[in-house]
């Protein structure tokens, strides 16, 4: 008997998760993917003959890939070497420094000796709201199928009525974190959770507080990098039975008699599907990059609506000064200042600067010469417009060097050994976005209801990734592609009448082999 045929676009951390765990319930996978190599926005950039990560580098939430893993019947830890950090960041506003650290405690101590008593106990108040919120949400929200509001708050009911109050919705993050913290420091400092998910703390809600929990519940580093994740996923989907196709852009998905049927390669070679995983951004289905017969499977998104896009230089160069631990930020001045030059589609005056030193290990000691480094600014998502001139890119970098040299950081970008992404580099690699590197900005209550379910208009089309629901963020990313494995088994159920389904909670789907000898 032929098995079911799925076809995955996109071997982003969504799309592979996808194809893992489909793999292992014995489905015909094959992942099409435009790039050369697995991972989407956690790729490789190479800086001079050094391989940097040039998306996502922090890993949180491990108990999500272990379930992964555990689905397929494997270990996370027969793949991947994962050393628990014990400093999350370090944070510098000029002289002034300030760790964060996986002990809470020891987190606590470091904000008293910074900005006194009063603002560690803040800390502690604003550490137990964080953990309700997260406690709240994670099952019926980051864990459950796209719902409304309703839904939602049916859901949260049922487990506690008071969490129904206590959530922040309608209050903004800013305004949220006055309630825990005086120092205007520590506010610019948890307020950029926010833009973990490419959000303004002036606009997005409250609720985001969740992000200092999850990232509080534990920061792993990976040997190779967070690039090593994505080879490891695409491993396990391969032991399973999954086929890799890379450098090769799917140009439409076919429909016959109203559901998917297969696609076109760019090529123009087709291939036929039973069902298809699509972890491109949901914009690019809308805007009709993948045919006109499908736009109307998703709902579309301006660019009002967007998410922030970033500059990012990946070099291997020479540092002094300042000692980098692996998670860095120098900050900004005038934050209000920075996010109102990023909503009026300007890069910032003087901004925020995230580095990721990649060679350095959990105490921040790295190598003796050069070293591998990620350095972010975040900008607006105008890929798919002007851009950005020159001149623009050029201020923007010397006041990049600026903010981290007022902290003591010397900082070399050799042109030999330094590649700048812009939003157009985003957009020409991620269609549909503007270089938006998060999907649908988190601003307001609603918007977290407006992202792009698993499930589209279109029956045997589904979507994962970072863009669909729950949100950004490597763990989530990987929850959409298991929440769209779930729905995809239970349609395919439904449709055969047969007996096998998926599990709730997005991954934990048994693996077809292990369900055989249980």
């Amino acid at each position: 008997m032929q098995r079911e045929q799925v076809i995955v676009i996109g071997a982003g951390v969504g799309g592979l998760t996808s194809a893992a765990l489909l793999a292992a319930q014995g489905l015909d996978v094959t992942v099409i993917e435009a790039a050369g190599a697995p991972g989407g926005k956690m790729r490789q950039v190479d800086a001079g003959g050094a391989l940097v990560d040039g998306g996502p580098t922090v890993f949180t939430m491990r108990e999500v890939f272990d379930e992964i893993f555990a689905a397929c019947g494997e270990s996370l830890d027969d793949h991947l070497t994962l050393t628990t950090a014990t400093t999350l960041a370090r944070h510098a506003w000029g002289d002034d420094r300030l760790d964060l650290f996986a002990d809470r405690a020891q987190s606590e101590a470091a904000i008293a000796e910074f900005a006194g008593a009063q603002e560690a106990r803040g800390y502690r108040s604003f550490c137990a709201e964080a953990e309700q919120i997260f406690t709240s949400l994670e099952k019926p929200y980051l864990r459950g199928q796209r719902g409304g509001p309703m839904k939602l708050a049916w859901a949260m009911g049922k487990a506690r009525f008071a969490d129904l109050l206590t959530t922040r919705p309608f209050q903004t993050l800013w305004d949220s974190l006055g309630s825990h913290f005086r120092d205007p420091r520590l506010r610019q400092l948890f307020g950029r959770y926010s833009t973990y998910c490419g959000s303004s703390p002036y606009q997005s809600p409250g609720t985001l507080m969740l992000i200092a929990h999850v990232e509080a519940r534990g920061v792993w580093l990976l040997d190779g990098g967070m690039h090593a994740l994505a080879r490891a996923l695409e491993r396990i989907a391969v032991k399973n039975g999954a086929r890799f196709r890379y450098g090769e852009p799917v140009s439409e998905i076919l429909l016959a008699g109203g559901k998917a049927s297969g696609v076109v390669l760019a090529s123009g070679e087709r291939l036929a599907a039973d069902f298809i995983v699509c972890n491109a951004d949901p914009a690019a289905i809308a805007d009709g990059r993948f045919g006109p017969a499908v736009s109307h499977a998703v709902g579309g998104m301006t660019p009002a609506q967007r998410s922030l896009g970033a500059l990012v230089w990946t070099a291997h160069s020479h540092t002094s000064g300042f000692p980098l631990a692996h998670h860095n930020v120098f900050f900004s001045d005038d934050y209000a200042a920075e996010f109102e030059a990023l909503a009026a589609g300007k890069l910032p005056p003087s901004p925020t600067v995230y580095i990721c030193a990649q060679d350095r290990d959990d105490q921040g000691v790295g190598p003796a010469g050069r070293e591998r480094l990620q350095i972010l600014v975040n900008a607006p998502a105008n890929g798919d417009g002007p851009g950005f001139t020159q001149a623009e890119i050029d201020q923007c970098q010397a006041q990049m060097l600026e903010i981290t040299g007022r902290a003591g950081l010397s900082l070399e970008l050799p042109p030999s050994a330094t590649v700048l992404s812009t939003p157009a580099t985003f957009e020409a690699l991620f269609p549909s976005t503007g270089g938006a590197l998060y999907g649908r900005a988190s601003h307001g209550w609603a918007a977290s209801f407006r992202r792009q379910g698993a499930r589209t208009l279109i029956p045997g089309i589904y979507c994962a990734g970072g863009s669909t629901h729950p949100g950004a963020g490597v763990p989530m990313a990987a929850l959409s592609g298991g929440l769209a494995v779930d729905i995809l088994l239970k349609d395919r159920a439904s449709m055969s009448r047969s007996t096998r389904t998926a599990m709730p909670g997005g991954i934990s789907t048994p693996a077809a082999k292990t369900a055989a000898s249980a």
